[in-house]
């Protein structure tokens, strides 16, 4: 079995989010949601915010967790995502992503210019995710 496994490292900048071994990972990139085994062809990627799905072995354990935005550097035998937050649900706090999700509702609402309306689209996106792993 250990012969399926790969290394896999969540870096953001302020910790190692995550280090050890995974069967596949599940991630949002800019070209869409992606699967990935070992073997898989090299690939770097933009990271976009989104549920984190580690198989750390096969149809066993799975941790989830909240990603958003970074780069994914995908090769045969590791993957290594370095991204700008990573949390596990028990370090997300329920009540502060559902005001950020009616906070960037209201700026979308709003039509206060094209740069607010994209951080107000990623803040909506980054909130959704958050609340996902909360239920």
């Amino acid at each position: 079995m250990a012969d399926n496994l790969f290394e896999l490292k969540v870096i953001t900048p302020d910790r190692v989010f995550y280090e050890g071994q995974a069967y596949m990972v599940e991630m949002n990139t800019s070209e869409g949601q992606i699967g990935v085994y070992k073997n898989h062809i090299p690939l770097t990627c933009a990271l976009e915010p989104g549920v984190l799905t580690i198989h750390e072995e096969a149809g066993a354990t799975v941790k989830k967790a909240a990603v958003h935005e970074g780069f994914v550097t995908i090769l045969k035998d590791s993957i290594t995502i370095l991204a700008e937050e990573a949390e596990w649900p028990e370090e997300i706090d329920r009540h502060r992503a559902e005001e950020a999700k009616v906070r960037a509702e209201r700026r979308l609402n709003s039509g206060d210019g094209q740069y607010n309306r994209l951080r107000a689209e990623v803040a909506l996106k980054k909130a959704l995710v958050r609340l996902s792993l909360t239920k």
